[in-house]
């Protein structure tokens, strides 16, 4: 089924511009995973973007995710509700002091509670702890209906827009703007 998807561009640069999120209704903890490790990833990955068209990866080998997570720039963020993962994030450092939040989600079943304005709050806090002046993400109309939203009413202002018309299989989408390879 071929579909037009426009991909919307958001950055913070400004610590001023971050808005609280509204606390959370379960009690959740965020923890860096410090030790690659391909498989969490790749759950996390195919968990939180099995609605959403994220399909780039899946074709990706253990040592090809090895690679891209082996990497000082990357950061896997998992947000935990009573040990259970709930969402993540990966976070890059990039050059000119950014820092792309490359991928961010909720797991379905903790989606709307909350969980993902505190985590998405966290994800810049910590881009600014690596010394970023700017936050940046991108995101997609095959993504959640509320994830622009979502990242405009944390702060987040759009930069750029682009529109293209993409191939996708009529039950689940492909490659949702959260991906790194544009």
């Amino acid at each position: 089924m071929l579909v037009e998807v426009t991909t919307y561009y958001l950055e913070i640069t400004e610590r001023a511009a971050l808005r609280p999120a509204r606390a959370p209704e379960l009690p959740v903890e965020i923890r860096q995973a410090r030790i690659p490790l391909p498989e969490l990833n790749r759950m996390m990955y195919v968990a939180v973007g099995r609605d959403w068209h994220w399909r780039e990866r899946l074709v990706w080998s253990r040592e090809r995710w090895l690679e891209y997570m082996g990497r000082a720039e990357l950061e896997t963020h998992v947000a935990y509700v009573e040990g259970t993962p709930a969402g993540y994030f990966e976070q890059e450092l990039q050059p000119g002091d950014n820092v792309e939040i490359v991928n961010f989600g909720m797991l379905p079943q903790f989606v709307g509670r909350g969980l993902g304005g505190h985590m998405l709050v966290r994800a810049v806090e910590r881009g600014w702890e690596r010394g970023a002046k700017r936050v940046w993400l991108h995101t997609c109309t095959l993504d959640h209906p509320t994830a622009l939203a979502h990242y405009q009413a944390r702060g987040f202002r759009l930069f750029d827009k682009k529109v293209f018309t993409k191939e996708v299989e009529a039950k689940a989408n492909d490659e949702c703007g959260m991906m790194n390879d544009e």
